[in-house]
């Protein structure tokens, strides 16, 4: 499979997209909202997408509760944003919650929890998709989340290493830079350091890396991510094709440069034909 997770355009597969993932295999693909109409829908395609992708493929959404879902009401049931949420029992339930809903709608990852801390003053990008603002509470309320999730049946994806708290401005709109992070942005992470998967940040940390966001710095992601962090398991990018990165206008440079730097899996999610073919034709 080639290391790429890749978008689709609309509620069904095209020819073009079912030859280039024939051709090319994907390590799976995600889904939005401009892919997803009713249960039945979704259902046929799921199994076309389980059809043509590789054994052992991801079937991925973007699925946290609050403003960030892709499975909405009428259909599926509203889950509360992460912010919510006081206790461990709250948390793993609404995992548990988050993990059966995609599973049944035909999903087998899920990006989330969000593990950053909430930082008063910063991009509400982050707001109440963050638990707290208490280091030690996100890494115990997010652990508990992720727990549930994994219990049913669902692979989760924790985000966005090292900290996206501290940004100032939207990374799908503009690059953010961070001058510092401290030891709480970390905590969260190094707690939850054995989760199988977990997302990248398009940001600056100058005291690390002044020139690349951490999805392109081999700096950040060796050192503090791998280091300092601990994380060993599955690293994906973030979308490659959000704003902070539009320094660099080709999809395919920034799949090589984000896996160059380190990241195991290049997230491209717009579903343009011309960008994923371009992305997996250069891995």
């Amino acid at each position: 499979m080639k290391p790429a997770i890749l978008g689709i355009s609309g509620l069904s597969l095209t020819g073009e997209e079912r030859a280039l993932f024939r051709d090319h295999a994907p390590r799976g693909a995600i889904l939005f909202k401009r892919n997803i109409a009713d249960p039945a829908q979704l259902a046929d395609l799921t199994a076309e997408l389980k059809a043509i992708l590789p054994a052992g493929a991801v079937l991925m959404v973007d699925q946290e509760g609050g403003r960030v879902a892709r499975l909405r009401s009428p259909h599926w049931p509203e889950l509360p944003a992460a912010g919510t949420l006081k206790t461990e029992a709250e948390a793993y339930a609404h995992g548990q919650a988050l993990g059966e809903m995609v599973r049944k709608a035909g999903f087998t990852c899920t990006a989330a929890p969000v593990l950053d801390i909430r930082i008063p003053g910063a991009s509400d990008v982050v707001g109440d998709r963050a638990i707290t603002g208490d280091a030690e509470t996100v890494g115990r309320l997010g652990g508990a989340i992720a727990r549930g999730i994994i219990e049913a049946g669902i692979l989760p994806v924790m985000k966005h290493l090292p900290g996206h708290g501290r940004a100032l401005v939207d990374s799908h709109v503009a690059l953010p830079v961070v001058p510092e992070l401290t030891r709480d942005d970390l905590i969260p992470f190094i707690a939850n350091k054995d989760l199988p998967w977990a997302m990248t940040a398009h940001v600056v940390y100058e005291q690390y890396d002044r020139f690349n966001p951490g999805t392109l710095s081999e700096i950040v992601i060796r050192d503090l991510i791998r280091g300092e962090i601990g994380f060993q398991g599955v690293l994906v990018s973030d979308d490659l094709a959000m704003g902070a990165l539009s320094s660099d206008p080709n999809p395919a440079s920034r799949a090589r440069r984000a896996l160059a730097a380190g990241c195991d899996i290049a997230l491209y999610c717009p579903g343009d034909f011309a960008g994923n073919r371009a992305v997996l034709e250069a891995l």
